[in-house]
């Protein structure tokens, strides 16, 4: 699985590898998300269609779900609904995510939402 934060702009701050297209996923998708320490995603996004699933594996992290921020510890887990604008960051030791959004909707289903942050 190829890193997909260069297309973005982001390497090497962030590290995103997608599992959908090269397992052929056609009702889920399952991606690896990597924060370096003190690195916020300088965007926030929500989707159409699909819902997700974050579970942070390893590290300390922050959300931003709409107007609320919340700390994030290992193994704590958050859904999303598909219309729900989220943003990260990650702490002092850095972040590891595993997302599982369902359904599959394949690209042009992310809308991302420019100076999502306020701080």
């Amino acid at each position: 699985m190829d890193d997909q934060a260069p297309n973005f702009g982001l390497s090497p701050q962030l590290e995103t590898r997608m599992a959908r297209v090269p397992l052929e996923m056609e009702n889920a998708g399952v991606s690896y998300i990597r924060i370096a320490p003190g690195f916020r995603i300088p965007f926030g996004h929500k989707h159409k269609n699909q819902e997700e699933v974050y579970v942070l594996v390893s590290g300390n992290a922050r959300i931003k779900i709409e107007d609320e921020v919340r700390e994030l510890r290992q193994w704590d887990a958050v859904r999303l609904h598909r219309d729900t604008v989220r943003g990260f960051e990650a702490g002092d030791q850095g972040a590891e995510f595993l997302a599982i959004g369902a359904p599959n909707t394949g690209p042009g289903d992310a809308e991302v939402i420019d100076d999502w942050w306020s701080d």
